[in-house]
């Protein structure tokens, strides 16, 4: 059975010298499950060849207005949806595509292209889609810093803005001609996020997610415990995702100050054991668990019940380990889709897939404890049953979103 794509694109390419990196934006857009559409102008075809695009996208590249077979249709991500779509031959298959399209990228986006589509003109293939279109359109300029600069450039700018097309970059940098300043398209890892924040809305819709963030704490008498440096951030960036994405949400949470996203259920708890049994109450009929919480390993044996008076003496602590709350949900008859959490300090790769092997998880997480524990910033790597992946690095919350959407094509 043929996959349905998550949602289909039209990826456009037009005459600059960053063309190059639109293949990599392709094979992103590709792998993410996205079904792309290329279509590429004459002059793009002087700076990258149609073929790479062909073969990095599995699909003909389209240039031609006139004088060609017609377009093999998108498979849309709607009821019926599939690979083998049978082309219209009635001559508009400008108006088909654009009508299939969920969205429109255009990277990149040259001055003479923008300069077009700010005065409505239709005068190739892409202009004609972009003017066309029922979908979203969203430009990664490219080009010189003066050209970027130049009053009838940001003129242009304003207009395309006004009329609700969506503009992500660019970037000021070294470019091409020798010369620096703003004018460099957008690398294709952020305009592959953008994309996917744009398309985000309803990922998960009808899903019913738990997840669990922040520290324990365990309790060695009134006044002293055994916690750790985790700050929640991620659980809760997590939690925030997952509702954006159309998800009910659950979180149980450690002790923590941090605020209750909008729209998610909060349960607060101190122990692990607490946690544990949170979990296990309300795991049932939950389509995901996402298991964020940095939860200790052991508890003391025996807390006092009053404080410890500090002596000369040594002080030993007997501790008993607790319960697995990763491994006990996956290990349930009916499991929802479980994502293990992994914080190593070394060996990374290898420490965090042996993890989830061992629970039986088909994603998870890692990340380097020295670097993001308590931090606002995160460089993740997901693991998964095709293998690793490495998410650069970014806030808390687009890395969220950027697990989000990762989760979300596993579950299809």
């Amino acid at each position: 059975m043929t996959e349905t794509p998550r949602a289909s694109i039209i990826l456009g390419i037009t005459g600059g010298i960053a063309a190059y990196k639109a293949a990599e934006l392709a094979r992103l857009l590709v792998k993410a499950g996205y079904a792309v559409q290329p279509v590429m102008t004459a002059a793009a075809t002087h700076f990258i060849g149609p073929a790479t695009l062909q073969a990095l996208t599995g699909r003909p590249v389209l240039t031609e207005l006139w004088g060609r077979p017609p377009t093999p249709t998108l498979p849309t991500s709607g009821e019926g949806a599939n690979a083998g779509s049978k082309p219209i031959n009635d001559g508009m298959d400008h108006i088909h595509a654009s009508r299939e399209a969920d969205l429109i990228v255009v990277a990149p986006a040259t001055a003479d292209f923008m300069a077009r589509l700010a005065h409505g003109r239709a005068d190739d293939l892409l202009s004609t889609l972009c003017l066309a279109r029922a979908c979203p359109l969203m430009l990664a300029p490219a080009m010189n810093r003066e050209m970027w600069a130049n009053r009838a450039t940001q003129r242009n700018l304003a207009q395309l803005i006004e009329d609700g097309v969506h503009i992500i970059g660019p970037d000021s940098g070294e470019q091409a001609c020798g010369e620096t300043g703003l004018g460099r398209m957008r690398e294709p890892q952020a305009i592959f996020d953008a994309v996917a924040a744009m398309l985000f809305d309803g990922v998960l819709a009808g899903k019913r997610v738990l997840i669990t963030a922040g520290p324990t704490y365990e309790p060695i008498d009134p006044v002293r415990g055994i916690t750790n440096l985790s700050s929640g951030k991620m659980g809760y960036a997590l939690a925030a995702a997952a509702r954006e994405a159309g998800a009910a949400v659950t979180l149980v949470s450690g002790p923590t100050a941090l605020a209750t996203p909008a729209g998610v259920a909060r349960l607060n708890v101190t122990t692990a054991s607490e946690m544990f049994d949170a979990v296990m109450e309300r795991i049932a009929g939950q389509d995901v668990f996402i298991s964020v919480a940095a939860v200790a390993d052991y508890r003391p044996t025996e807390a006092g019940a009053h404080k410890i008076k500090k002596s000369e003496q040594p002080l030993t602590l007997a501790l008993t380990p607790n319960k697995d709350i990763l491994a006990s949900v996956a290990a349930l008859p009916k499991a929802p889709f479980c994502v293990g959490f992994a914080a190593e300090t070394e060996k990374l790769l290898e420490h965090a897939e042996a993890k989830r092997r061992k629970k039986r998880v088909p994603m998870l997480v890692a990340n380097l404890a020295q670097h993001t524990l308590g931090a606002d910033q995160a460089e993740v790597v997901v693991l998964d049953d095709q293998g690793s992946q490495t998410l650069p690095p970014a806030d808390k919350l687009t890395q969220a979103r950027r697990i989000v959407v990762h989760l979300a094509r596993l579950l299809r």
